[in-house]
């Protein structure tokens, strides 16, 4: 396989509650050929303490789309009880949306980066570079 005909991906989540990266948000990546195609799991990894995730799996030949799962959740749980219920509590759990699903084509020998900015009380993504 070569670079020329894979399409590869990375990311990285910054907290923009606390103006920090997000450590420890496991991320889940998924791909499929087609627009019709079965998702298939490649696997999936957590944040390091730059909010990056530099070992997601590589994409199989031929994916045309992709889909990143972040666990959130858990991330806005810990940072709750860290905090010591400094911050408003969302229901019973430190986030309005506990998982963030981000899906998006992918061309042949591209890199795509895609940033997700994430606070307890929204999120926002973009084709970072």
């Amino acid at each position: 396989m070569s670079t020329e005909t894979i399409a590869s991906v990375s990311t990285h989540i910054l907290d923009t509650s606390i103006g920090k990266p997000a450590e420890g948000v496991a991320i889940s990546l998924s791909a499929r050929t087609g627009l019709r195609g079965e998702w298939a799991a490649l696997g999936g990894s957590a944040t390091d303490a730059d909010g990056r995730c530099k070992d997601l799996p590589a994409l199989p030949e031929g994916t045309t789309h992709v889909r990143l799962d972040f666990e959130t959740e858990t991330y806005f749980e810990k940072k709750q009880a860290e905090a010591q219920q400094d911050a408003p509590r969302v229901r019973d759990s430190g986030a309005f949306f506990p998982e963030v699903t981000i899906t998006f084509a992918v061309n042949p020998g591209e890199h795509y980066h895609v940033p997700l900015l994430l606070n307890p009380f929204g999120y926002s993504v973009y084709r970072g570079s």
